[in-house]
C-alpha cells in the first residue's frame, strides 16, 4: 500500500469510527434524538468587551472551604440573619455566625445516598431524589423562605425551617423540570424560570450545547394559588430579579447571553425588551439597595462558543466526535474557568466588571448578593464561598 492510500485508510477509519462512537464517548451519546438550536445571538461587535485588567475578584475571600458544596444562591433573612444557601446534598443551610446548620430541605425522600461527597458533582446521579435547592429568596413581612428546587418546583418553608411545603410542580400541564431561581414580591407574586421541559440540572453541559427553545419565565400567586406563564421559547431562562420600584423584573437568558426586561406595570406591564447584552453566560442576578444588578457569569463568550452558537449543525457534528462532555464544556468556556461578575444600572448600563480572568480564586460565580459593603459569591460547582469587599 502506497503512503498515500494508507493515510487514506487510516483517515476513513478515523471518520467511521468518530461517526459510529462505538465506545460512547461523545458528549451526546446518551441522548438519541439530541438536536442543536441556533442561538439568538447579536453582532460581535455588540458583545460587550469590558475587562477588569486588575484581576480584583482574586483578591476575594474564601471562606468555608470544603464546608459547603455548590452553595447556588446567597439569602440572608428578615433579621440580617445569614447568609442562607442550599447546596449539592439537597439541604439548605444556615450560617449563625460560628456553625453551619441544617435549616431545610425540599424532598421527604432522601436517605444515606444523600451524605456528604467530595465534590458537587458527585451528587448528580441523586439530585432527583435528595432534592436540589437553587435560587432562595426571603419574603420580608413574613419570614418565609421560598426556594426553587431544579427537580421537585417551587417550596415554601417557615422562619423555624424543616420540610419544605411543595407549592407547585408543573404549570400548564407541563412539569417543571428545570427550576431553577425566583423572587417574590409584595403582592404574593413569585416570579420563578423554568429553565427546559426537556433537560434537567444534571444534563445542564447538554442544555447549553443544544440551546433549546423550551424555557419560560412563570408567576404564581401565593394568594390565588394561580399560575401563569408570562413567556415562553427562552433558551436557558435562569436568575430573576424584581427592580426597586417592582415596576419590571430582569431575567438572565443564558444561551443568547441577554438580560431581558419584563414590564409588570404601566403602558408596558406584559411586554418585555431586551435590557442588556452580556459578556458571556449568565447565571442568577440580584437587586441591591441602589436599585443595580449584580449578575454572575460563568464565563466570557469565547469566539469558539459564538461560531458553534450561530451554527448549529457544525455544533451537533463536533458533539457527535467521541469527546467526552468535559472537553466539550471546557472548549465552550475558553479552556479554563473563570469568574465574572457585573453591574448594571436601572436602566441597563454597564457599570462594573469585577473578575478573576485565570481562574485563581474564583474559578467560577452563581450568584452575587451585595450585603454591607460586601459581594458574597455563591457557585453552585464550587466547594465554598467567596466574599468581595467592595470598599
Amino acid at each position: 500500500m502506497t503512503p498515500m492510500g494508507f493515510l487514506g485508510l487510516l483517515f476513513l477509519l478515523l471518520a467511521l469510527y468518530c461517526g459510529i462512537d462505538p465506545f460512547k464517548k461523545s458528549a451526546i451519546s446518551d441522548f438519541p434524538v439530541f438536536e442543536t438550536h441556533k442561538v439568538d445571538l447579536p453582532p460581535w461587535e455588540l458583545v460587550p468587551m469590558a475587562s477588569d485588567k486588575d484581576n480584583l475578584l482574586q483578591k476575594s475571600e474564601i471562606k468555608f472551604l470544603n464546608q459547603v458544596q455548590g452553595p447556588e444562591s446567597m439569602a440572608f433573612d428578615p433579621l440580617g440573619r445569614g447568609p442562607y444557601t442550599g447546596v449539592a446534598d439537597g439541604r439548605v443551610l444556615f450560617w449563625d455566625g460560628q456553625n453551619w446548620n441544617d435549616f431545610a430541605f425540599t424532598s421527604s425522600n432522601r436517605s444515606e445516598i444523600c451524605n456528604p461527597k467530595p465534590s458537587p458533582l458527585s451528587y448528580l446521579p441523586n439530585e432527583h431524589i435528595c432534592g436540589r435547592p437553587l435560587g432562595l429568596r426571603f419574603d420580608k413581612k413574613t419570614g418565609d423562605l421560598y426556594i426553587a428546587d431544579a427537580y421537585l418546583g417551587l417550596f415554601k418553608v417557615g422562619p423555624e425551617g424543616g420540610l419544605a411545603t411543595s407549592l407547585l410542580t408543573e404549570v400548564d400541564g407541563v412539569p417543571l423540570r428545570f427550576t431553577n431561581d425566583l423572587d417574590i414580591d409584595d403582592e404574593g407574586n413569585i416570579y420563578f424560570t423554568d429553565s427546559s421541559n426537556k433537560f434537567q440540572r444534571r444534563n445542564f453541559m447538554q442544555l447549553v450545547f443544544s440551546s433549546e427553545k423550551s424555557g419560560r419565565l412563570l408567576r404564581y400567586n401565593l394568594h390565588t394559588k394561580e399560575t401563569s406563564v408570562l413567556q415562553r421559547n427562552l433558551q436557558f431562562p435562569n436568575g430573576v430579579s424584581l427592580s426597586k420600584d417592582g415596576s419590571f423584573l430582569v431575567f438572565c437568558e443564558g444561551c443568547p447571553g441577554r438580560l431581558i426586561k419584563y414590564w409588570l406595570k404601566g403602558e408596558k406591564a406584559g411586554s418585555s425588551e431586551i435590557f442588556a447584552i452580556l459578556p458571556g453566560f449568565p447565571d442568577n442576578i440580584r437587586t441591591n439597595k441602589e436599585g443595580e444588578f449584580w449578575v454572575a457569569l460563568h464565563c466570557r463568550r469565547s469566539t469558539y462558543a459564538y461560531i458553534m452558537g450561530l451554527h448549529p449543525k457544525l455544533r451537533k457534528f463536533v458533539l457527535q466526535l467521541p469527546i467526552p462532555a468535559y472537553i466539550q464544556y471546557m472548549l465552550q468556556i475558553g479552556g479554563k474557568p473563570h469568574g465574572i461578575v457585573a453591574k448594571y444600572s436601572p436602566e441597563g448600563k454597564l457599570l462594573q466588571v469585577l473578575e478573576d480572568s485565570e481562574g485563581k480564586v474564583v474559578k467560577a460565580v452563581s450568584e452575587v448578593e451585595e450585603r454591607d459593603g460586601k459581594l458574597w459569591l455563591g457557585s453552585v460547582l464550587m466547594p465554598f464561598v467567596a466574599v468581595y469587599n467592595l470598599g
